[in-house]
């Protein structure tokens, strides 16, 4: 049961790159940007009220939160990024488990002397054109989310 529920984690993890890293990152990110949107707001006000002294403070604080802001976006938006790569290749390294474990092997004969040879062979056969369709399914898929993954390489160099 855990096996299975690791994997949908790492589905998850693939499709969304989410984990609680990316959650508290984005969590400061957003109380950043409301405390700088409310500072700089303040210091309009202050701007068009006094003019002069207190509109350096505000847009001081202003700037320093806008910052905090964006320095954890950049570490949410990494933190993602790595997450969604880990998922990737640990899917991958158990894609590759071999089929072939003489455990498996004993266990198909067993259930093809039990079930029969030619209702196994119908049944494989079944199994193959079932996994052929999926294949031409998800290959047809495959393009628009390799377009989707490219926007958003793109849109993270630019910044």
């Amino acid at each position: 049961m855990r096996g299975w529920l690791r994997y949908f984690t790492l589905n998850a993890q693939v499709r969304t790159g989410v984990s609680g890293g990316v959650l508290l990152w984005a969590l400061i990110a957003a109380a950043a940007a409301v405390v700088a949107a409310g500072f700089l707001l303040v210091a309009a006000f202050v701007w068009l009220a006094d003019r002069y002294d207190s509109l350096t403070a505000g847009v001081v604080l202003g700037c320093a939160f806008a910052l905090i802001a964006l320095i954890a976006l950049l570490a949410c938006l990494m933190i993602r990024r790595r997450n969604m790569e880990r998922a990737r290749l640990e899917l991958a390294a158990r894609s590759s488990t071999s089929w072939l474990d003489p455990k498996l092997v004993a266990v198909g004969v067993q259930i093809g002397q039990a079930i029969g040879w030619r209702r196994l062979a119908s049944l494989a056969a079944l199994a193959v054109l079932a996994g052929g369709l999926t294949k031409e399914w998800s290959a047809r898929a495959k393009p628009a989310e390799d377009d989707a993954a490219e926007d958003d390489d793109d849109s993270g160099s630019e910044g």
